[in-house]
């Protein structure tokens, strides 16, 4: 079960200088990713953090966008933040693709230097999902951004 947000997330909100995050989105479910990639742009630009967005199809695509950009990109960002929703239909679609989201996106943070932040959502339904971008749990797209930017800081820290 769900708790209802990180209410501590949003505590010592840093500001790292002169940060660029790369956002990637998908297609499906425009709705909610647009509503989270609202979110996730709102507390960049609160913050001053430039930001670029790219779309992909859907979620199975989004760690080979982040290891393309990060591989062929002239600006390497000092962070990734990845966006989308799947929701469960009839078949076992949904597990398969949440899977491999989840290892793609851990396997990455494994293997570049450059923190790429979950914001998928792995809902059962719509309504689980318009409850993850502003209503009782908060909302994902806002909470990738901020740690999109804690994570920043730890990087630059250890560096």
């Amino acid at each position: 079960m769900a708790t209802k947000g990180n209410n501590a997330l949003h505590k010592g909100i840093p500001v790292p200088e002169d940060a660029f995050v790369v956002i990637i989105k998908t297609e499906w479910n425009s709705t909610i990713i647009n509503a989270l990639e609202k979110g996730a742009k709102q507390v960049f630009k609160q913050t001053g953090t430039s930001s670029k967005t790219l779309i992909v199809p859907g979620a199975f695509e989004l760690p080979f966008a982040v290891k393309q950009h990060y591989t062929y990109s002239k600006r390497i960002p000092d962070a990734y933040v990845v966006l989308g929703a799947v929701i469960q239909g009839d078949t076992p679609h949904f597990d398969y693709v949440c899977k491999g989201v989840t290892d793609g996106i851990m396997q990455l943070n494994l293997q570049i230097d450059v923190p790429v932040i979950f914001g998928v959502l792995t809902v059962l339904n719509e309504a689980q999902a318009k409850e993850r971008i502003g209503g009782i749990h908060g909302h994902k797209g806002e909470e990738a951004a901020i740690t999109a930017l804690k994570m920043i800081q730890l990087n630059r820290s250890l560096k």
